[in-house]
């Protein structure tokens, strides 16, 4: 990634302006409420008054943001070491060597240095992996077609402790991901356990990403402009920073400040069709820099592949009809990832295009 290639460039209007705005940051919310909490557990009750203003606060962020940062998780500081070690040392490999796991049209998850966003290349590689193995998916993104086929995780044979880091940091957060369900659907006023349903064999990925330094910071982006496809996505970054999001009361774009040991989460797509649009899917993209290389460590959580996302019943009524039609997760998922390996003429398939 040395030489800057054209395919890399942004066009003008798209280029990030390297003084980025530090206006008001995302909510920083503290989670240690919930340290005896589970979705399905009715210990902690909404008399709770410090749970009912944890409910409030998720609520009040998902509205006004779209994003938001929380701390005492509950996920052990070491697993996220250990798998931010093992990242550093998969990515310091050859590209010889790191090309052994690369992802291709049949096999979907593993190592790609060649990704697309809004059909410009970003300045990033990734390793991709599904946190339970295997990903069921539909065989075939077209309708009518009903075969299914399984996405397998490709492991490296260097570093030798990378599989098993992996699968322990993805458990803890697939933890904190039922857990940010549960609050998420009791701040829209439905039960904590109304999303349980649909994540039965969820399609959740994680992903490594290394962004390298970059000679021309202004004229390329780690990641472009997007809105995240699943429901929803933790995101641990290191301490580069370089994720911004687009401020939804101006469209400013603001840069998300790392703050140690907490992780980053946005809403996607699916809350925003579930929600009937009361929640809204943001905007974001990552920026590089000159001097510094930057991990990254997205975790998508993505319902099971026989999902029909649509509208809740229970958000909906005749002065607030669905705003969506129903789409299979599955079919979506499948015509999404088969949109990585080749550039595109026109947009990948998105929600717009089940709107009513």
């Amino acid at each position: 990634m040395g030489e800057v290639d054209p395919a890399f460039i942004q066009d003008v209007e798209h280029r990030p302006k390297l003084a980025a705005t530090h206006a008001e940051g995302i909510p920083l919310i503290d989670l240690a409420t919930l340290s005896s909490f589970s979705p399905s557990d009715s210990v902690v009750t909404a008399s709770d008054a410090a749970f009912k203003g944890l409910v409030a606060e998720i609520g009040e962020a998902c509205k006004k943001w779209g994003f938001f940062a929380v701390v005492n998780h509950g996920v052990a500081a070491e697993k996220r070491e250990r798998i931010e070690r093992e990242a550093r040392e998969f990515f310091g490999q050859s590209l010889e060597e790191k090309k052994k796991v690369r992802r291709d049209e049949k096999r979907v998850v593993g190592y790609y240095e060649t990704e697309h966003t809004k059909n410009v290349r970003d300045w990033k590689e990734v390793f991709d992996f599904a946190v339970r193995e295997p990903i069921v998916v539909p065989a075939s993104p077209k309708d009518g077609e009903e075969a299914i086929t399984e996405w397998i995780n490709q492991w490296p044979e260097y570093p030798p402790g990378l599989r098993e880091a992996c699968e322990e940091y993805t458990q803890e957060l697939e933890k904190l991901a039922y857990k940010l369900m549960g609050l998420i659907a009791q701040s829209l006023g439905l039960p904590a356990n109304r999303f349980g349903e649909f994540f039965k064999d969820h399609t959740s990925f994680a992903r490594l990403n290394h962004y390298p330094p970059c000679p021309t910071p202004h004229l390329a982006l780690g990641v472009g402009r997007h809105k995240d496809s699943g429901a929803l996505t933790i995101l641990a970054q290191d301490d580069v920073g370089g994720l911004q999001v687009k401020r939804k009361s101006d469209g400013e774009w603001i840069l998300v400040k790392p703050i140690p040991d907490a992780f980053i989460i946005n809403v996607g797509d699916i809350i925003q069709v579930w929600s009937n649009d009361m929640y809204e899917s943001v905007e974001h993209r990552v920026m590089v820099n000159s001097e510094r290389e930057r991990f990254s460590i997205p975790l998508f959580f993505n319902p099971s592949h026989y999902t029909m996302v649509q509208p809740l019943k229970e958000l909906t009524d005749e002065h607030n009809p669905p705003k969506y039609r129903p789409y299979s997760w599955g079919k979506f998922l499948v015509a999404r990832m088969g949109g990585n390996f080749k550039k595109l003429d026109v947009e990948n398939l998105q929600i717009y295009h089940f709107r009513v």
